[in-house]
């Protein structure tokens, strides 16, 4: 069947209620919220939540613990039937932006500006440029629904905080879990230039705490360095990253679609000492693991929780109140592509591209295929864009996404 771009019903009702009819324009709305992921969502959620409503729908918002951040899923159920809510597709993306502090813009980051073809503004592409063009097919998607003509469920998932470690998305898989719902697909709308991107790496982040013992440096023997025994232990961890990329660089456990096709560890910084004259007491690292999706934290963890087991041993042969402390800061899963084949077809018949692309950030897209979720991404804008100062995304990557999501419902409904 051929779906309209126009649904007079919807459309008056959101004239009437003053919301945007146009993917440029809600892309406007929702960069004038400021929702960098230090500050509530809520005001945004709240906006949605209101607009969804207009449109007859019913949602459902999950907190975080200090209620200051929320949750959005809602579902345009199949056919007429409003408990129709099971399977059917997802749309997700993450409300959260990262700060601007320090970049230097030429244009207020949260007002949305058009200078020349490129819309530019803090989540232009990463990513309310994806949720705009959701936002904005909406309606089409409710009157389908309406007339009976919507064959499988379609939902929408927005969620906090995915910029500091993808902290929202738990919450709304599991109360899906709860509500017994489990949609046959996910698509996150991460900017991909509107290309298919099938799996990504893992990530894991570790705070490794040295405790040693101070002394005056001319009586080292009554002191426990802690710089050199965490430099022992950050050699180790380089020691453990080149045999990954030995390993796995000559393709005997790598995937060579992958930019970096094999799974990573690198140290990020490093603090520790007060003066030269001091024998530290203390020095801490931080480092990340970057895993390809049939790997496992366990395959670096392990070996490292033995080196600093020897490593204690040592230091506390000395003084025994000294030691290493290992703790984790944030962990986002894989994105495999093992059950999406035919999720990936579809994209692939929908986009006119059937190239697929692995990479090495890390999104939502690994905590749905945890779920049992089949997942990809695709959506508007540039990754290169994603973070910088006068963030921006092109004019035309939105008309993309628009037709992108248009076919999209077309598969979805009722030939």
């Amino acid at each position: 069947m051929t779906i309209q771009n126009s649904n007079d019903d919807a459309s008056q009702i959101l004239a009437d209620a003053h919301y945007p009819t146009q993917s440029i324009d809600w892309l406007t709305r929702l960069i004038g919220f400021d929702t960098v992921s230090r500050h509530s969502n809520l005001a945004l959620i709240e906006d949605v939540k209101a607009y969804c409503e207009q449109l007859g729908l019913s949602v459902d918002l999950t907190f975080n613990e200090a209620k200051n951040k929320a949750n959005l899923f809602v579902t345009v159920p199949a056919g007429a039937n409003a408990d129709d809510v099971n399977h059917g597709l997802v749309l997700s993306g993450h409300t959260d932006v990262v700060p601007v502090d320090g970049q230097d813009w030429t244009s207020e980051p949260f007002t949305a500006t058009i200078r020349g073809d490129k819309l530019y503004g803090r989540g232009a592409c990463d990513m309310k440029g994806f949720i705009a063009c959701a936002l904005t097919m909406l309606p089409q998607a409710v009157k389908l629904s309406n007339a009976g003509q919507l064959r499988r469920p379609l939902h929408l998932a927005l969620s906090f905080d995915e910029e500091i470690g993808c902290l929202g998305a738990p919450l709304i898989l599991a109360d899906l879990k709860a509500r017994g719902i489990t949609p046959d697909y996910c698509i996150v709308g991460e900017p991909t230039n509107m290309a298919m991107v099938v799996a990504h790496k893992g990530i894991a982040v570790y705070r490794c705490r040295v405790h040693g013992k101070s002394a005056h440096s001319s009586l080292i023997a009554q002191g426990v360095n802690a710089i050199s025994y965490a430099s022992r232990l950050v050699g180790y961890v380089d020691t453990l990253a080149e045999e990954l990329s030995t390993r796995n660089g000559a393709l005997e456990d790598g995937d060579e679609i992958f930019t970096v096709p094999y799974s990573t560890l690198s140290v990020g910084t490093i603090h520790g000492g007060t003066a030269t004259n001091i024998v530290p007491n203390l020095c801490e690292f931080t480092f990340d693991y970057r895993n390809l999706p049939h790997m496992t934290q366990d395959d670096v963890l392990e070996p490292i929780q033995a080196k600093i087991a020897e490593l204690n041993a040592q230091m506390q042969a000395r003084a025994p109140e000294t030691g290493i402390e290992l703790m984790q800061e944030e962990s986002v899963p894989a994105m495999t592509d093992n059950d999406s084949a035919e999720l990936q077809s579809l994209i692939a018949a929908l986009t006119g591209d059937d190239e697929r692309h692995k990479v090495a950030y890390a999104t939502e897209g690994g905590q749905f295929t945890n779920a049992g979720i089949p997942t990809i991404i695709c959506g508007p804008g540039s990754i290169e864009q994603a973070h910088k100062a006068d963030e921006y995304v092109e004019l035309n990557e939105i008309v993309r996404c628009d037709g992108f999501l248009q076919k999209l419902l077309t598969s979805c409904a009722v030939n």
